[in-house]
Formats: C-alpha cells, sequence, structure tokens
C-alpha cells in the first residue's frame, strides 16, 4: 500500500478536481433545483463515513478480544476518519435543509440518529485521551456500540415515516445524475482510504518511537 499510496493520492486529487465539473453539468432536481447538488457531496460523504466506522468496529472487535496492537491503532484511525466526514454530512445536511425544508435543523429521526452516532464516536476519542489505564478497552467497547448502531441510522429513514428521503432514492437516480454520484462517491471512499492508511501508518511510528523510548529507559 505504500508504494500505491503516491499514485492513488494523484488519483483522488484529480477525481476531486473533475467531480464538481461533472456535478455541475449533471440536471437539476425537479422540486430543489440548485440546492440538490449538495447531494452529491452530502450523501458520499456518509458512505465514507460508514466505511471508517466497518474498519473502527471490525479493529475495536479484534483489540478488545485479542488485545493486538496493531489493531487498536487501526479503530483508532477509523474513528478519527468517520468523526471527520461525519462531521462533513453534518454540515452539508442544514445546509440543503434550509433551503429544501425551510429549517436548518430537524429532530427526525434520521438526523437525530446521526447526530448521536457521531457523538458516539467523538466519545471513543475522548475516552482514549482522557480515560487513564484501561482507556483503549472501554473505548473499544465504546466503538462497537458505535457499529452496531450504525445500520440503524441508515435504515431508520425506512422504518418510520421522516422528512429526510429514504434509502430508495439512490437505485432510482436516472444515469446522467447516478454517474457523477457514483464518480464523487467513489472519490470519498478511496479518499477515506487514504486518510486511514496515513493514519495508521502514523500509529505505527509512534509504536516504534514509544518501544525505542522504553528500551532506552531499560538501558538507562
Amino acid at each position: 500500500m505504500r508504494k500505491a499510496f503516491g499514485p492513488l493520492l494523484l488519483v483522488v486529487a484529480i477525481m476531486f478536481v473533475v467531480a464538481p465539473f461533472l456535478i455541475a453539468n449533471a440536471p437539476y432536481e425537479s422540486t430543489m433545483g440548485l440546492i440538490q447538488k449538495i447531494f452529491y457531496y452530502h450523501v458520499p460523504s456518509w458512505f465514507a463515513m460508514y466505511l471508517a466506522i466497518a474498519v473502527c468496529g471490525g479493529a475495536s472487535a479484534v483489540y478488545l478480544f485479542k488485545g493486538t496492537p496493531i489493531a487498536d491503532a487501526y479503530a483508532t484511525a477509523g474513528a478519527e476518519v468517520a468523526v471527520v466526514f461525519g462531521l462533513c454530512g453534518l454540515v452539508t445536511g442544514p445546509l440543503w435543509g434550509r433551503v429544501a425544508w425551510g429549517v436548518w435543523w430537524q429532530w427526525d429521526v434520521r438526523l437525530t440518529t446521526a447526530l448521536l452516532l457521531e457523538l458516539i464516536f467523538i466519545a471513543y476519542l475522548m475516552v482514549r485521551k482522557f480515560g487513564g489505564p484501561g482507556a483503549e478497552k472501554l473505548a473499544a467497547a465504546t466503538a462497537l456500540f458505535g457499529t452496531a448502531t450504525a445500520p440503524f441510522v441508515y435504515k431508520s429513514v425506512d422504518i418510520w415515516r421522516t422528512v429526510h428521503p429514504n434509502t430508495n432514492v439512490i437505485p432510482t437516480l436516472k444515469p446522467s445524475m447516478g454517474g457523477p454520484f457514483a464518480f464523487s462517491s467513489l472519490a470519498f471512499l478511496l479518499l477515506c482510504t487514504l486518510l486511514l492508511t496515513a493514519r495508521v501508518h502514523l500509529a505505527k511510528r509512534q509504536m516504534t518511537v514509544d518501544e525505542m523510548y522504553l528500551a532506552y529507559e531499560d538501558q538507562s
């Protein structure tokens, strides 16, 4: 992955340059007009968040039961990246909703549960930083709770009546909209992968430095 990181970074950069042109040429949605184009960034940011959550949850499960340090590194990276993309979704959503619904925020089931999901992974990071000895295990349990919550958040719009569009919107997109949306989604997912890779690499370097420091302390 280290050798592929540079070329992949270049590909992602090009995709993010091209994406606005594809989105600009996509047709307007019949009822919302121009503001609907936030959709091409709003939904892919959530897709990227779910990918990061899956990495965090899987790695947390491994760390919780096997105590593997590298799994803890992947879990931390997943949580940090999930918070970043979750924040993107929580910012772009109200920008869209202000025009579409006439208000910045509705205590709608999808919006509320998405906010709670973001707070769960912020709590994960806070527990790791301020929880003291053994905080890593407690944080891993928090990540598993958040990961189990994520599918519920995604399907909430199909279970309850909500002002938020349900999940069958994406499969019904016309090719003129579906193409730019798929392109943007791939760009976000690749960016998420790059951020996860970079963060895990940084964690590995930190572990190496810590081991060298402890070895030096033992020799002193």
